[in-house]
């Protein structure tokens, strides 16, 4: 492994997300935050934690309740006045229905001179749940439409329609009662109705989208299910204010300038990326590939999120993947590295952030028996990372604003 080119890339990585981290972006968006009546909190997410104690330390009036509800082991103490559930993700279990139950509770009743405050982050789609299909087929389908490579947008089309609390409905639950919505976007395009499927917002998609997808996707679905999706959400939700305060254009715009700090020049390819997770690496290892006479410190960045599809049973993420997948590209580049991290601190269903490859990883793999073909044809991208000491683990970091990955070159 090259050490420096390294160093570079989690530096850069690291100083990006720093960038993403909820305490500045939620303080500065309360800073003229004034509500009359009674003041509820509610933070859902992967970064709900993190917001909360950030609202917590800023906030002009105290709260009346509050509830935390984000991932395992995503809770980083107590919270004065909170109470802080954990649940699963990226599908639903049983404490993903209790904290949504008693996110509704704490919200019932409320009157036109309430407010509360919706601090939202990725991840809420499978944490803020009350289905209206039974929780098997709930999580089933959540199971379906991750196998079959869908993108969030589809995925929260379908889910929002088999929700009590998506596509607005939430908001609507809350009336007459103001909720106003901070939101850490983790969807491309930033798309309020899309990100953690909309539960305080209009909802923009339509019957005819969830049926086309279930179609198009040949997805499994109980009667039920199937008339659920011909039920339109809502789409005028006069009670809601909702505000982004945090997205993957940040997290690139941070990345390029830390890439500026170790003297490389950034280029921005995209922050919309949206493909296959192997495809995106084969890509940025092209891109080095086709670069590497150049005498220049350059660094190619691409923000979004990729999708797996998954063949096999191995274990992994998008990240990891994409960072296996460049490994075969750079073989043999010696001052070429290509990292990709998941915001969030997590990638898949593991503890790793993400992965990372030079131009030594290949032979490195082969020297420990791994055949890297092999690995991403079972989508086992975690576990032959392992091996050499490739993935990039940072716990959970607080924020989810998509993924960022970093082709560096430094001859």
């Amino acid at each position: 492994m090259n050490n420096l080119l390294y160093e570079d890339a989690l530096y850069v990585a690291k100083s990006a997300i720093e960038s993403a981290l909820p305490e500045i972006a939620v303080v500065r968006a309360l800073e003229n935050f004034r509500p009359e009546g009674k003041l509820y909190l509610v933070a859902v997410g992967k970064a709900a934690w993190r917001m909360a104690h950030a609202a917590l330390n800023c906030l002009s009036v105290p709260i009346c309740a509050g509830i935390v509800l984000t991932k395992y082991h995503h809770i980083e103490g107590e919270l004065p006045g909170i109470l802080c559930y954990e649940a699963g993700h990226p599908v639903p279990d049983e404490n993903s229905y209790l904290g949504t139950q008693a996110i509704l509770d704490m919200t019932a009743n409320l009157t036109e001179k309430d407010t509360v405050l919706f601090l939202l982050s990725g991840g809420g789609s499978a944490l803020f749940e009350k289905p209206l299909v039974s929780a098997e087929e709930m999580q089933d389908v959540t199971r379906q439409l991750l196998a079959c490579g869908a993108d969030i947008t589809e995925i929260n089309t379908l889910r929002k329609r088999l929700s009590a609390v998506k596509g607005g409905r939430f908001a609507a639950w809350c009336a007459p009662a103001q909720v106003h919505s901070l939101v850490l976007s983790d969807v491309l395009g930033d798309r309020l109705d899309m990100i953690a499927s909309g539960p305080a917002v209009p909802d923009e998609s339509t019957c005819a989208h969830a049926l086309d997808i279930a179609a198009r996707y040949q997805l499994s679905l109980s009667a039920q299910a199937q008339k659920l999706l011909m039920e339109e959400t809502p789409k005028e939700l006069p009670n809601t204010h909702s505000h982004i305060v945090g997205s993957v254009a940040i997290l690139c715009d941070a990345a390029a300038q830390a890439c500026r700090n170790r003297g490389y020049t950034p280029i921005i390819l995209t922050d919309c990326l949206d493909c296959e997770a192997r495809e995106a690496g084969r890509f940025l290892a092209s891109i080095l590939r086709s670069h590497a006479k150049t005498r220049k410190k350059l660094a190619f960045l691409a923000g979004g999120e990729t999708v797996v599809h998954l063949r096999g049973s191995g274990l992994g993420g998008r990240n990891q993947e994409l960072a296996l997948s460049a490994a075969v590209g750079l073989q043999n580049l010696p001052h070429a590295a290509v990292i990709s991290v998941g915001s969030d601190g997590t990638d898949g269903p593991t503890d790793a952030a993400g992965g990372y490859a030079d131009g030594d990883t290949l032979d490195a793999l082969k020297q420990s028996g791994i055949d890297v073909h092999a690995a991403l044809k079972n989508n086992d991208a975690y576990h032959a990372l392992r091996a050499i000491n490739q993935l990039i683990i940072t716990g959970p970091t607080g924020t989810n604003v998509n993924d960022i990955a970093i082709a560096l070159l430094s001859p």
